[in-house]
């Protein structure tokens, strides 16, 4: 059985760059901007006005950005990262009622990259494997599988004949996860600058990206989960508000994941 491990470095807040700070502006709120505007946000968080213009190049020959009638836009490649971000920060939980969805691969593609995609996605709708080609978790997410990924499974409803808290505990850590939200929500109370809070909105939603969503029957009562979502929107409005005096409208409503 497969044990999961939380990727520290996924969660723990990264050095603000000119590149992170435009992604995750993108991926929260504005569906366009011009480059006065980033720069004049860019300059709010310390960054210089030149490695901002150089990323802004280097984003637009990426395809991580489009620009066009003197606006940048996210690309149509990552809008999908935006909606698994809303799901992330707004998920909707089922009650429980104590059985779990298995999925057995059996069709796993020829390419490894095919290989590669259905365990990443398989990963991002939160089941975790307890061998190869076995994934399951409690089923309290109403989830709808991909088409690329139900074209390749075989889905069971099934009840565990294994403690179910054990079981919770050996795929997801969900006690490493915690650990680590609470470590975020601790330098999100101590930091002192904006582009410090900034940093930790974007690793607390990179960590709520990985949040099991455990039913509340095999996870700790004092869950991080919900305090780190409300920490991030205190965050949002904090910064809503600045950028608004500073722009003249709310530039940023939500600090997104950087890639």
């Amino acid at each position: 059985m497969t044990t999961a491990r939380i990727d520290e470095s996924a969660s723990h807040p990264r050095r603000l760059t000119a590149r992170s700070m435009i992604l995750s502006a993108f991926l929260g709120a504005p569906a366009e901007a011009k480059a006065s505007e980033i720069l004049s946000l860019a300059a709010l968080l310390g960054l210089q006005e030149s490695a901002v213009r150089v990323a802004l190049t280097r984003m637009v020959a990426a395809g991580d950005l489009e620009r066009s009638d003197g606006y940048y836009r996210l690309s149509p490649r990552l809008r999908a990262r935006q909606a698994r971000q809303a799901e992330a920060h707004h998920p909707h939980v089922l009650a429980w009622n104590g059985q779990w969805t298995m999925l057995i691969v059996t069709r796993i593609g020829e390419a490894a990259t095919e290989r590669t995609s259905l365990r990443e996605t398989l990963r991002q709708l939160r089941f975790r494997d307890m061998r190869d080609g076995v994934w399951t978790r409690p089923n309290n997410l109403d989830l709808a599988l991909p088409p690329h990924v139900a074209e390749r499974v075989t889905a069971f409803t099934a009840t565990p004949m294994a403690n179910a808290r054990e079981l919770a505990d050996e795929l997801f850590a969900p006690g490493e996860w915690a650990a680590t939200g609470e470590q975020l929500l601790t330098e999100m109370s101590a930091a002192a600058t904006l582009a410090d809070r900034f940093e930790i909105a974007a690793a607390i939603i990179r960590h709520l990206l990985d949040d099991p969503l455990l039913p509340a029957e095999l996870s700790d009562p004092h869950w991080p989960g919900p305090r780190l979502r409300a920490s991030y929107d205190r965050f949002g409005r904090e910064f809503a508000a600045m950028t608004e005096a500073h722009l003249g409208r709310s530039f940023v409503a939500e600090i997104s994941e950087p890639m």
